[in-house]
């Protein structure tokens, strides 16, 4: 499957922007849509006979269609299959009629080289290729009926040892969300026609896809007044955002973070943030903390300067900290505001006061950002970069609503949250979201549930501390943390497995990850994870 004519950068689409483009193509640059059906169905059958020819036994091709173009794909899927001489049945999940116009005339095309037609009926008993052109990218509405059972007849089959190809996107699945609609199909590998869909990055959606590959069948990738809905980075576009190494450069060349953070019980988030700080590149670090946590975190923290500040009670910041962090703030290039500070009315006054004043780039990272729960909309009047970094646990806390909610549209939420806080957004989970103020989105392929144990996310804040230390501009900085700190996970799971993974092995492997950036590499694919293979991936 083709290249991108931006080598380093995929644009992932929704339905509507799909449709745009599809309508663009053929209107505008007069490719007619039987064309394009023909190619996309040929890209398809293309898999979907390297499936067969890889699974023991397969006894054929079933292809599984709707009425709409993407069951018209797969009518050109069964014709091509079967002139390779491979047994090919066409399930068809509608009436005759319901076809679209192109899709008749590939119906009447794969009965005239001999493909069987038949009504919805139960899967082979033999293994088989099933390709699922049920559904494409305009599925708005609940599966129901005759479709939510062949769904199901599909998940039987592949639970019996068939491959399951799908057309563009899993049958079922929301393209800009990722969410099933109702039921899904779960497939081995899916072919996205022109570009990839949003939701095929986003969960459910992505553990859905299995391995994605990308056809390029002559849809436009842009157009006048069109835009991506968002965009996949890969390592290589990572790697180019880097800065720099100079060889005259000396500590005072890299930057100076400051990092406040840490309270009783939560030391341990705050030496996290200093090690991902370190480790970003950053020629210095500093460490504020609360008074009586000094001596504990000059041991921890030996690579880091440490500065005591006014505690109160359970060893949390006073509010007579601000005046001294404020001025250490100055003196800094970028501050990493929040890991483990613990709650309480002084902490959200400190809190407020410290993120309002401090004039550099600043990253709001765990209990930063649950002390302005409620009242964080005059983020947007400060005029330093800023970097929001929540879970969707943080973000739902914010917009006053579930995270469950959060994870149903993790665009949206991010959008919003960025909106109104004036901030950059990166949106941590399967599939993290960066999103800039204006709406820019980004999301990133690295990393799995290696990452899901606790302080992975206080590494990550003080990596991106490091990066906006360094000069990086605030979208990009985020970006570019997410994906390295994804790279040093997936680096460590190769021959490791998932489990027991920890922050500061984390925090170590950054600068392997890095040269591994540098060096053209990137993340490892692995078995129900995104697998796009993009250009420089």
């Amino acid at each position: 499957m083709a290249e991108a004519t931006q080598p380093m950068i995929w644009s992932l689409v929704g339905a509507e922007t799909m449709r745009a483009l599809d309508r663009y193509s053929i209107d505008e640059l007069g490719i007619p849509g039987d064309v394009l059906m023909e190619s996309a169905g040929r890209a398809v059958a293309e898999v979907a006979l390297e499936e067969f020819r890889s699974l023991p036994g397969a006894t054929g091709v079933r292809v599984v269609c709707g009425a709409g173009n993407n069951g018209g794909d797969g009518l050109v899927v069964a014709r091509h299959v079967a002139q390779a001489g491979v047994a090919v049945l066409v399930e068809l999940v509608a009436d005759e009629k319901q076809l679209s116009r192109d899709a008749s005339r590939n119906l009447a095309r794969a009965r005239a080289v001999g493909v069987r037609i038949a009504a919805a009926g139960a899967p082979s008993a033999d293994p088989e290729i099933l390709v699922d052109a049920l559904f494409g990218t305009g599925l708005a509405r609940a599966v129901q009926g005759a479709a939510a059972a062949a769904i199901e007849g599909m998940a039987a089959a592949r639970a019996a040892g068939s491959r399951v190809v799908s057309v563009d996107i899993p049958s079922g699945l929301d393209a800009d969300t990722g969410q099933a609609l109702g039921i899904a199909v779960v497939a081995d590998r899916s072919v996205a026609i022109g570009l990839p869909k949003l939701g095929l990055t986003l969960e459910p959606g992505r553990s859905c896809a299995g391995r994605i590959c990308v056809a390029r069948i002559g849809i436009a990738d842009s157009a006048p007044g069109i835009d991506a809905d968002a965009s996949l980075l890969t390592s290589r576009a990572v790697a180019a955002l880097l800065p720099a190494r100079p060889a005259a450069g000396h500590k005072g060349s890299f930057g100076h973070v400051l990092v406040v953070a840490g309270s009783e019980g939560k030391t341990g988030a705050a030496a996290l943030a200093v090690q991902g700080a370190l480790r970003s590149g950053a020629g210095l670090v500093t460490l504020a903390c609360p008074e009586g946590l000094n001596a504990i975190f000059e041991v921890k923290c030996t690579e880091a300067l440490t500065v005591p500040v006014p505690e109160a009670g359970g060893h949390v910041f006073a509010a007579a900290a601000v005046d001294p962090v404020r001025k250490l703030a100055g003196e800094r290039d970028a501050v990493v505001f929040g890991p483990g500070i613990g709650a309480g009315p002084e902490v959200r006054a400190f809190t407020k006061r410290v993120v309002r004043d401090v004039a550099v780039p600043l990253v709001l990272d765990a209990e930063g950002l649950t002390a302005l729960v409620g009242d964080f909309e005059w983020l947007a009047s400060r005029e330093a970069p800023l970097v929001l970094t929540p879970h969707p646990g943080e973000a739902a806390r914010m917009l006053e609503r579930s995270a469950t909610e959060i994870n149903a549209d993790r665009v949206a939420a991010a959008r919003e949250l960025a909106a109104r806080s004036g901030a950059v957004v990166l949106l941590k989970g399967a599939g993290t979201l960066i999103v800039s103020p204006r709406g820019r989105v980004a999301i990133n392929a690295t990393g799995g549930p290696a990452l899901a144990t606790g302080g992975t996310g206080d590494v990550l804040a003080g990596l991106l501390g490091g990066l906006l230390a360094q000069g990086m501009p605030a979208f990009e900085a985020a970006v570019a943390a997410a994906h390295w700190h994804g790279v040093a996970s997936d680096r460590l799971v190769q021959g490791r497995g998932e489990v027991g993974i920890t922050a500061g092995e984390l925090a170590a492997g950054l600068p392997e990850a890095r040269e591994e950036l540098l060096r053209g590499g990137g993340r490892v694919p692995a078995g129900g994870e995104l697998a796009l293979p993009f250009p420089g991936a």
